[in-house]
């Protein structure tokens, strides 16, 4: 063998290897800082958000970012169901009303253990529930708008955490129309023993406030919250004094033995029609004879007010749900003040993701509270809820006091008046409250 050419293919020492390596290196070094120095950084577009560093860039105490109250879904494990035994058990359990539910709370309580996941948040968790009738509509149209209906309902739940049922099946034969949701919301409490309210929306109303959070610890000693006013329930004894279309009722003991009350005036009461007449006698504002179920519960509130009175909150003190007439001609001030607003107040109209908007939308409430803006119908601040109560969007049969093209103009304006604060996460605005297809692109710091 040639010893010289053994040499050859031998692998130098590592102290070798070393230099070669730290030698390259230097170089490479070198060539990149004088590139560097000469092309210098890339930077960003000037922006008034990012003047300061980041964490200088913080909202004042009245703007800080309160924790979400609702948003209690994120850690749950949903593949956890032990094999021990629960009330679902139970052979006469039953989903629907007309058999009590015994010991509710103690069942849930119990469930709630077996499935520790669920127990960050449980106090603050809300299912929202809604429906429509199960064939399709009779208004050419109005399909469609329940469709748009519906997506805004999923838009507010999915920005705050919530979960949301929706039904299109009838879940008593005899409980029809405005007494379907009875039986749903009865059935929506025993499948979800983890939330701790169950939220009924109309399917005709309306979320226009997106940024709006149920204020949960108002209601603590509550069981069930609705739209109304004390004096005309007391003192005037209206059957318009509160309206049933939406409501929180709160996953107890209390609700499910009120439910059955409440559902007993309904028309799978042998006593049906004598209800509807005991209702027109006690209201009379009343135009039928016919035992409603907003109707029903100001009897229960007026009649039965010892045993469940303490316990039903009336919510007045903002749009929990309001009267379209009174809200919709006021969206586009309305929206025009939120827009001031924001150019007065750069950390509001800072871009941000979607799944952070809560955040913004506790500033913004802290922003309208200090600076003295008020909710309901003497205030300027966005309606929460606007309910198209009398418009019948799918059947087309609307009340005579509003003519059809009021209607679909109010529902249009309202619709798109929630839709723009959706887009304006996703950079886009509608170009006025009456182009539902029409859209425009936001420019950077919009509407400085």
């Amino acid at each position: 063998m040639d010893n010289r050419s053994s040499v050859r293919t031998l692998k130098p020492p590592i102290l070798a290897d070393g230099f070669l390596f730290s030698g390259v290196t230097a170089v490479i070094l070198l060539l990149f800082w004088a590139l560097y120095s000469v092309v210098g950084p890339t930077r960003l577009p000037s922006s008034p958000h990012f003047a300061k560093p980041l964490s200088s860039h913080s909202f004042t105490p009245s703007l800080a970012f309160a924790p979400s109250s609702t948003n209690s879904n994120t850690c749950a494990d949903l593949r956890h169901d032990p094999p021990s035994a629960t009330f679902y058990d139970d052979p006469l359990l039953t989903y629907t009303v007309g058999r009590p539910v015994g010991n509710w709370n103690e069942k849930r309580r119990e469930w709630m253990e077996q499935h520790p996941s669920f127990k960050p948040g449980a106090a603050w968790r809300v299912l929202v529930v809604s429906g429509s009738q199960p064939q399709p509509c009779q208004s050419p149209i109005g399909d469609h708008l329940l469709l748009r209906f519906f997506k805004n309902k999923v838009d507010y739940c999915r920005i705050h955490g919530m979960d949301i049922y929706y039904n299109t099946a009838l879940l008593h034969p005899k409980m029809f129309t405005f007494w379907a949701k009875i039986p749903l919301v009865r059935a929506a409490m025993v499948a979800h023993p983890e939330c701790e309210w169950i939220w009924w929306v109309d399917s005709d109303a309306i979320f226009t406030d997106m940024e709006f959070e149920l204020p949960l610890r108002k209601y603590a000693a509550h069981h069930l919250v609705v739209h109304g006013w004390r004096h005309l329930v007391y003192e005037k004894k209206s059957s318009t004094s509160l309206n049933a279309g939406v409501f929180l009722i709160r996953n107890s003991q209390w609700s499910m033995e009120f439910l059955d009350v409440w559902a007993s005036l309904g028309p799978q009461s042998p006593e049906y029609d004598r209800w509807g007449k005991t209702l027109k006698s006690e209201f009379k504002d009343k135009i039928f004879p016919e035992s409603d179920d907003q109707s029903a519960l100001i009897y229960l509130l007026l009649r039965q007010g010892d045993r469940w009175g303490d316990k039903i909150y009336l919510e007045s003190d903002y749009y929990f749900q309001g009267y379209w007439v009174e809200i919709v001609g006021r969206l586009q001030n309305t929206s025009n003040r939120y827009l001031e607003m924001e150019r007065r107040t750069p950390a509001l109209r800072r871009r941000r993701a979607e799944k952070v908007a809560e955040a913004y939308g506790a500033a913004r409430g802290g922003k309208l509270e200090a600076e003295g803006w008020r909710a309901g119908r003497e205030g300027w601040r966005r309606p929460f809820i606007t309910h198209f109560t009398g418009c019948q969007p799918c059947n087309g049969k609307h009340n005579e006091l509003y003519s059809e093209e009021e209607c679909r103009k109010g529902m249009q304006e309202a619709l798109n008046f929630a839709d723009d604060q959706v887009l304006r996460h996703y950079g886009f605005a509608h170009r006025d409250l009456l182009a539902s297809a029409d859209v425009k692109p936001l420019s950077f710091d919009f509407p400085a």
